[in-house]
């Protein structure tokens, strides 16, 4: 991402909680104000990119987003903005489905800009893998979508290595960012180097070499989940090994003088892919703890440590 965004912030704001729920509800004014209150806070914390998607509250978190945009112009200068496409939820025509087609990502492409009140989207990742992609249509369409001035970058979310090579064959713009699951609570893309040549690494379930082949071709890793859904940073759990795994953060954060939040996520930051960790959360004082993490760097004995109580056993 610094690549193509020089000013972007080592942290993203993820969008998906704004807009008042995943319901047919209309966005109200206290939807609006809320939203307003967390772009100011994350930009006060120089959080300077936001990730929305086309479906997040089905559309109303870009809607009430696009609100504050619209009473507050000058608040895009300060902002990278990137949204995903190509989810499609059950409907009368179908069922739930990915829609690689060109028709479909132009229709959404206008819905976004639409709702969001802006006239470029900084970067628009094809959400999820359509296994009935058809190549050179997404290539012809995404060129067209640049030539327009509608996208600045193409990126992808939860796509392995190798999907992400065939796509990038037929593109001519690079393809900057991959966004995949990743967190101290999943940790498969870092089992599947460290089990390798065993057994172990059967039940991994991981397509090898994703991180290699993005950190070769200069692609942006972004995590989402990022946080782990609080089970080390005070969600309710009732199991042994995330418990013991709490009290390891809090003891580091003890040491750090940071937050159990910094911790988690300086945990995935100390990797040298430079992974860009998605923030999910709409509570202020949460995410101003998460952006402690811009100052925590990990030793390498404890980012082990961390990588061995969440499995519950020494590395191999």
């Amino acid at each position: 991402m610094q690549a193509h965004f020089p000013s972007a912030s080592r942290l993203v704001y993820g969008c998906m909680g704004l807009g008042g729920g995943w319901n047919n509800n209309p966005v109200t004014s206290d939807h609006i104000n809320e939203t307003h209150a967390i772009i100011n806070k994350a930009l006060e914390l120089d959080i300077n990119v936001f990730d929305h998607a086309d479906i997040y509250t089905f559309g109303k978190a870009e809607q009430a987003f696009g609100e504050v945009l619209k009473t507050s112009p000058t608040l895009r200068e300060k902002m990278i903005i990137q949204s995903k496409c190509a989810i499609r939820f059950e409907d009368d025509l179908g069922p739930k489905r990915y829609d690689f087609s060109a028709k479909w990502i132009n229709t959404s492409v206008e819905g976004i800009l639409s709702r969001l009140h802006i006239e470029q989207i900084d970067v628009l990742l094809l959400h999820r893998p359509d296994p009935l992609m058809e190549l050179n249509e997404v290539a012809e369409c995404v060129a067209s979508l640049q030539r327009q001035g509608k996208i600045k970058h193409i990126g992808v979310s939860n796509m392995n290595g190798h999907q992400i090579a065939y796509l990038q064959s037929a593109l001519s713009t690079p393809i900057v960012a991959n966004q995949l699951e990743m967190s101290l609570g999943f940790r498969e893309w870092v089992e599947d180097g460290i089990t390798t040549n065993s057994t172990a690494n059967r039940q991994v379930g991981y397509a090898s070499g994703t991180v290699e082949h993005c950190m070769l071709n200069n692609i942006q890793l972004q995590a989402w989940g990022s946080i782990a859904q609080g089970r080390y940073t005070g969600a309710t759990t009732n199991s042994d090994t995330d418990k013991n795994t709490a009290e390891l953060v809090k003891r580091l954060a003890s040491e750090y003088q940071t937050t159990p939040e910094a911790i988690v996520l300086g945990w995935l930051m100390r990797h040298p892919a430079s992974i860009q960790p998605v923030l999910g959360t709409t509570n202020i004082a949460r995410l101003a703890a998460c952006k402690e993490a811009d100052n925590v760097t990990l030793s390498r004995e404890h980012w082990y440590a961390l990588v061995e109580a969440a499995r519950g056993q020494e590395v191999p």
